[in-house]
């Protein structure tokens, strides 16, 4: 690979990584500086990142303005600071009158074109700093609303109004946390996230990714001689 010339790379993001953490390491394993990720992936999130090197960079506009799929697992009767399990649960509420039919039922309003607010833990800028920094030293963003779309969005397990799983395909943009946040207060127990896998951006699949242990592995087999 002509990493110089320009390749596009997709890789599984772990666990706990930032979406930087990420780009440094595959900088530092191809030994170039001129490498892109195409789409943020928060580091509670694992999955499907696109990374562009060399020339490639200048596509990465294009791809991350296509469409994305994702797992989601989430949670109902209590609500994050995060929207997600970064912080401890809060506002806990019974979760005896919700079915899974009633789940089903409330998902439904999502789909389409909707209004959502960012999480304020997120990287969203606001004059020149991140929502997540502001959000961090007890200040609450001012964040506003955007327009995102969203294809489908339904279970794909249903153990228990805490384990819920979820398939989400939406448009560039959406926050699946704020999805599940705003799900949870419609169904009046609030709601976070639990877990969140990217599984498809456009035409790219996360089953054609490389792990950083595959793509070390492959380096070090196609060395120059």
């Amino acid at each position: 690979m002509n990493f110089e010339e320009g390749q596009t790379l997709l890789f599984d993001k772990p666990l706990h990584w930032t979406s930087f953490d990420l780009v440094k390491k595959v900088r530092g394993m191809i030994k170039i500086k001129k490498v892109g990720h195409a789409g943020t992936l928060d580091p509670l999130a694992t999955g499907l990142m696109i990374l562009c090197t060399g020339k490639n960079t200048k596509t990465i506009d294009l791809i991350q303005g296509q469409e994305k799929v994702y797992e989601a697992t989430f949670c109902l009767g209590a609500t994050t600071a995060s929207y997600d399990s970064e912080f401890p649960p809060e506002n806990i509420k019974s979760t005896e009158e919700i079915t899974r039919e009633r789940v089903e039922a409330e998902m439904k309003h999502f789909l389409g074109e909707i209004s959502q607010v960012p999480p304020a833990f997120s990287a969203v800028q606001i004059n020149g700093k991140r929502a997540y920094e502001l959000a961090r030293k007890g200040k609450e963003p001012e964040l506003k609303a955007r327009q995102v779309h969203i294809y489908e969005f339904y279970i794909t397990e249903y153990e228990s109004p805490q384990l819920i799983k979820a398939f989400i395909r939406c448009s560039k943009g959406t926050y699946i946390r704020s999805l599940i946040h705003d799900l949870g207060q419609i169904l009046g127990t609030g709601g976070y996230l639990t877990g969140l896998r990217r599984t498809a951006i456009g035409e790219y699949h996360i089953e054609n990714a490389w792990t950083l242990e595959s793509f070390k592995a492959y380096l070090e087999n196609n060395k120059p001689s």
